[in-house]
């Protein structure tokens, strides 16, 4: 990948990814409430809406940038070396590992962010004190695995 691609690549899927976040964003307060063990009304019912938001912008842009990052380096790396026949395996596996690269940044994003939605009374850099005082680095990191899991099934046929 030469430098004006992979340029591209980070700007283009920044941009899409935090377009897509900040946009999409009132629905995914709404779900994580409707989700939460409070109930909906006492984790803020429609109030707030936007709490979270800044973790959701600070880690969007990189989230998405780093993912296309991955992949484009990943699918020009492997395309050297595969057959035309073996083009839907380099693209699945190229985007496996743009998935678990990504999710070193998405996951503590969505966990501040989802905490942050289920208790709007507490701002942003609040529940990412807490996090870190009450569970260490460790915490933001709760759900990796499961989460790496979920989103690299997307990728392979009959997941």
């Amino acid at each position: 990948m030469d430098r004006r691609e992979f340029t591209a690549s980070l700007v283009a899927g920044g941009c899409a990814g935090m377009c897509v976040d900040l946009t999409l964003f009132p629905l995914d307060t709404i779900k994580t409430r409707l989700q939460s063990q409070q109930g909906f009304y006492k984790a803020g019912g429609f109030r707030g809406i936007y709490a979270g938001v800044p973790s959701a912008a600070i880690g969007s842009f990189p989230n998405a940038a780093v993912f296309f990052v991955t992949y484009e380096s990943t699918k020009s790396l492997f395309t050297g070396y595969s057959a035309t026949n073996l083009a839907p395996i380099t693209h699945m596996l190229a985007a496996s590992l743009g998935e678990i690269v990504a999710c070193l940044i998405r996951v503590p994003t969505e966990v501040v962010k989802q905490r942050t939605q289920a208790n709007p009374s507490l701002n942003t850099y609040r529940v990412l004190l807490n996090t870190l005082h009450e569970e260490g680095f460790r915490g933001l990191y709760r759900g990796y695995g499961s989460t790496v899991l979920r989103e690299i099934s997307h990728w392979w046929p009959g997941a």
